[in-house]
């Protein structure tokens, strides 16, 4: 990815960059606020033999993934829109028996999300749906590109609904530039994919430019019998217990961070509230604290660099690190940002060569 420049004119900055342990901080710098939340590894993107899979059953997906250790997963088979259920689609009946297999494994080590992936959007996208009971209405949603502001509607009027952008650049032009923005349809998507087989941050940029409030995830989207084992990509939500309605409330307010490394933990606040918070209007100082972990301690898992980005992927401070725990506090000043996130690299990608390896959600300044 290139390297944008240091300083950008959207910001001035003074910085303090600090290597733990964290009290050696500068006493002119504020204290970052306590962590009060917990983080979840998990897949919210994942596909059984129910649609286009190769095999296995969400039974088999859910069990696979708490063997592996996940806090959670999602099983999200593809339905349609259109037309009747296909070979390649989940039935109602397959349906029902997702839910009958989230439940049996919920427990209170393991969340097992039952969700959908709506199919058949046109070129606008696929969208996964998250805490919905029943199936989407076949035929009552539009047609071709109508069809995504009437299922953002569709969403919002479910309660708890979480809706996820999923493989934003895969075949679709993006859902039409992230048009179609309301208030309450904003409300509905909570999640877009970061990583997905390819990276898509620009499209990341390109949703929270057009003021969707949304986290990143990075999925395995995953077409065979290797949840959780296949690939060490991890969406992490910020959540107070490991619970189903404190996970789903994680998504819908885009708390949480995407990253390629199974066990990257990494905190964020800007102002003293955690990624995924909206601030007041009326103040133009902030001031950003992060800390990045790896707990292996390896030296492929090195933290080579962190980034703070704002709008239009501009980034507005950059500092190179070492080692694998990293702590820093930043002073950034803008009249005009209407967002700051952090992108990590290390010196092992999901490629094996040194590149971005997380992103965190958001903290927007209430502009």
């Amino acid at each position: 990815m290139l390297r944008r420049a240091l300083i950008s004119s959207l910001c001035l900055l003074t910085v303090i960059v600090l290597v733990v342990p964290i009290f050696a901080m500068a006493a002119s710098a504020p204290p970052p606020k306590k962590m009060t939340y917990n983080l979840y590894f998990g897949d919210l993107h994942t596909h059984t033999a129910y649609s286009d899979a190769w095999e296995g059953t969400p039974w088999d997906a859910y069990a696979a993934a708490k063997a592996a250790g996940a806090d959670y997963m999602a099983v999200t088979d593809h339905v349609t829109l259109w037309n009747a259920y296909s070979a390649f689609v989940l039935t109602p009946e397959e349906w029902e028996d997702t839910l009958a297999a989230a439940s049996h494994y919920t427990s209170k080590n393991f969340v097992a999300m039952a969700g959908y992936e709506t199919w058949m959007l046109g070129r606008c996208g696929e969208i996964n749906v998250y805490n919905v009971p029943e199936l989407p209405p076949l035929d009552q949603l539009g047609y071709k590109f109508d069809r995504i502001p009437a299922l953002y509607d569709w969403l919002a009027s479910q309660p708890g609904a979480v809706g996820q952008f999923n493989h934003p650049t895969y075949m679709t032009d993006n859902f039409m530039d992230y048009a179609y923005l309301t208030p309450k349809r904003d409300s509905a998507m909570g999640v877009i994919e970061v990583w997905n087989d390819l990276y898509t941050e620009d499209s990341y940029i390109m949703a929270l430019d057009a003021g969707w409030h949304v986290m990143p995830a990075a999925n395995s989207d995953t077409h065979n019998a290797d949840w959780m084992t296949g690939l060490d990509v991890r969406t992490v939500l910020l959540a107070p217990s490991l619970t189903p309605s404190d996970l789903y409330a994680a998504m819908s307010a885009g708390r949480g961070y995407a990253t390629m490394d199974k066990n990257l933990r990494m905190s964020y606040t800007l102002n003293g509230q955690v990624m995924g918070s909206i601030l007041a209007p009326g103040t133009s100082v902030f001031t950003a604290t992060v800390h990045v972990e790896d707990p292996d301690g390896v030296a492929a898992d090195e933290i080579t660099l962190v980034e703070i980005v704002s709008d239009g992927g501009q980034v507005v401070a950059s500092f190179p690190t070492g080692g694998t725990m990293v702590d820093l506090s930043v002073t950034l000043n803008s009249d005009s940002a209407h967002y700051y996130y952090i992108r990590v690299s290390t010196d092992t990608g999901v490629d094996g060569v040194p590149g971005p390896t997380a992103w965190s959600a958001p903290v927007w300044t209430g502009r």
